[in-house]
């Protein structure tokens, strides 16, 4: 049996951990703070999906009796593109009452040089986007992106998952610290990209 959970339960809803990798180094992020989420472990001993094994965890908390399940875990899960999108299907054609969701940063075009948007069609049901500020400067100084480009490209995933009607909200993190964010103007802005807006009040345990 595996020492690695790929599939963890908060807040009524079952999440997927994929990967500890990420794109950014959020100044927030909760990997930071401790090493759980309600006592689940989520660093992974290494950077390999058992899918037999994820399949194995998910059908063993009996998905029919949820709502939602959302891919989120220690990483960013779109850099799992692939493995994203098997489990995805299987959860779709298993379990076709539970609606699916992604967290993400919004930079998976980035990362793979081209638009992957299209493929997530039919597979997913919507997205929660890491807005994080209102200018690159502020989203820089938050997110700590390895990629250049990132606040641009996370704006230019949030309009393809609006052309490609995948219902979509954008995310902001507040009270961090002496982390001053422009509420107002990320409000505007995401709303103006025809997206939902969600404030995320910053929380000691993370969650």
């Amino acid at each position: 049996m595996s020492d690695n959970n790929f599939v963890y339960l908060l807040y009524g809803k079952i999440y997927i951990n994929l990967t500890n990798l990420c794109t950014n180094d959020c100044v927030f992020c909760i990997r930071a703070i401790k090493d759980d989420v309600v006592g689940a472990n989520l660093f992974l001993s290494e950077e390999k999906v058992d899918m037999t094994e994820l399949k194995k965890q998910l059908d063993e908390i009996h998905p029919e009796n949820y709502k939602e399940i959302v891919f989120c875990g220690y990483g960013e899960p779109m850099l799992r593109l692939e493995e994203l999108k098997e489990t995805a299907k299987y959860i779709r054609e298993k379990y076709p009452n539970l609606k699916i969701r992604i967290n993400t940063n919004g930079q998976a075009n980035l990362v793979y040089k081209r638009n992957v948007v299209p493929e997530l069609v039919g597979l997913i049901d919507s997205v929660s986007v890491s807005f994080n500020g209102e200018n690159e400067e502020v989203y820089n100084a938050i997110s700590l992106p390895k990629l250049p480009n990132a606040y641009g490209a996370m704006k230019e995933f949030i309009k393809e998952c609006v052309k490609h009607n995948i219902e979509t909200t954008a995310t902001i993190v507040t009270g961090y610290k002496n982390y001053n964010v422009n509420l107002e103007s990320c409000k505007s802005q995401i709303e103006a990209l025809g997206v939902n807006f969600r404030e995320r009040p910053w929380i000691e345990n993370g969650y």
